[in-house]
């Protein structure tokens, strides 16, 4: 009952987190488009209130005109409404998914015991270690270099160092999936805290200042806006790359490659390479920043390299059409030495039950794709199946999955 449960949380938690995810990137990447997009005004009365940039836009059979105010307008005639909660909400949906999935397993999802072998509790305190680990070393590069000259492209390089180092590590000290997903989740953290630590409160500080009616110190609030906007425009970078490492870790041929750290490293770059193009590409063509074609040719070349980097080598001639029909008598004892004790009389993961013969040819197109196409299970191989066990398997589904 409890693998069952969980299941369901697994479920409902991924399901809200996608939500959410999709709600806090779609804001995002909109007001990167308006910041890109919009044109200091000509008329005299948007000047007069102090509208910095303007567009229209056409959406749903309706007209919109987008202001921007660098100073308070004179009166807010609607709610203020801030965006945070997209933010926060997947932090907190994503997290409560690594809890129940990674934390809560971490005898199976975290630990790969060739790499490391230690206790669950330890493994799962090491990878929070990493979330704050992250936080804490990005935050302090960027207060320390972020405003000096040439202080964005320190930070920077300072930064892809730093995830180069962390993808190393995570793969040297978890196993493969839980590594991508861990890298992913440390810079998702980042993400999250810009937000929560410094732009909305930035945010509340100069808005009430200027909304106060009192005298101000404009130079003082200043720095809230600047960095506010700094942590954004991180915030959009990191975007693609965490998008990434979070689906890659259901793609087996990535985590479980000798080099995956590399892999990993490499296509989270390609990402921000082509988030760089889009952001500065209208731009560009308000001719307000260089041609960004270059950094999405360098990404989408990075990521051609990695796919013939991984391509299979061709298959060496067997006999195995030839051989004998496997029997269904040496697939069960394959199954319950490698399979049963998640999916066995006491536990059933997935809700999945593979102690008999009847749950075994139910399930026969779920294990034929898991254990043999994808080689995702057993889980990061906890139980040691052999290339040859493997094989085995394939061939006896492929020779009518029978199980008499």
């Amino acid at each position: 009952m409890e693998a069952y449960l969980l299941d369901w949380a697994n479920l409902l938690l991924r399901w809200v987190h996608v939500i959410t995810a999709i709600a806090w990137i779609g804001s995002s990447f909109y007001f990167v488009f308006l910041d890109n997009n919009l044109l200091k005004p000509t008329s005299p009365d948007l000047l007069e209130k102090g509208v910095d940039g303007a567009m229209w836009a056409v959406h749903g059979g309706g007209f919109y005109n987008p202001q921007k105010y660098m100073v308070a307008p004179k009166k807010i005639h609607t709610k203020l409404h801030w965006f945070y909660w997209e933010s926060y909400s997947t932090w907190l949906s994503g997290f409560a998914l690594f809890t129940v999935l990674y934390l809560w397993n971490a005898g199976t999802f975290l630990i790969d015991k060739s790499l490391m072998d230690w206790a669950p509790t330890t493994a799962g305190a090491a990878a929070l270690g990493f979330l704050v680990a992250f936080w804490l070393v990005y935050d302090t590069v960027c207060r320390l270099f972020g405003f000096r000259k040439n202080g964005e492209l320190i930070v920077a390089g300072l930064m892809i160092l730093v995830v180069a180092c962390a993808c190393w590590l995570a793969n040297h000290l978890f196993a493969g999936r839980a590594a991508f997903l861990l890298v992913g989740a440390m810079i998702a953290t980042a993400m999250s805290a810009n937000v929560f630590f410094w732009i909305i409160p930035g945010q509340r500080k100069v808005v009430a200042a200027m909304t106060s009616g009192e005298k101000y110190d404009a130079q003082a609030l200043a720095i809230h806006g600047k960095r506010g906007k700094q942590r954004s425009v991180h915030n959009t970078y990191f975007t693609l790359p965490v998008i990434f490492a979070m689906l890659s870790n259901h793609y087996s041929f990535l985590y479980t490659h000798e080099q995956r750290w590399v892999l990993l490293f490499v296509m989270m770059f390609a990402g921000a390479l082509i988030r760089q193009f889009f952001v500065q590409r209208h731009g560009y063509h308000l001719g307000r920043a260089k041609n960004p074609l270059p950094f999405a040719v360098v990404g989408v070349v990075l990521i051609l390299g990695v796919i013939v980097a991984l391509k299979p080598a061709a298959p060496a001639q067997t006999v195995s059409a030839v051989q004998a029909p496997v029997a269904f008598a040496e697939v069960k004892a394959v199954i319950e030495q490698r399979c049963s004790m998640c999916h066995g009389a006491t536990m059933q993961m997935k809700n999945i039950r593979l102690d008999s013969a009847e749950g075994i040819q139910t399930h026969a197109q779920g294990i034929y794709q898991q254990v043999v196409v994808s080689r995702q299970m057993p889980m990061n191989n906890a139980t040691g199946i052999t290339d040859a066990e493997r094989e085995l398997v394939g061939r006896w589904f492929t020779g009518g999955a029978k199980v008499d």
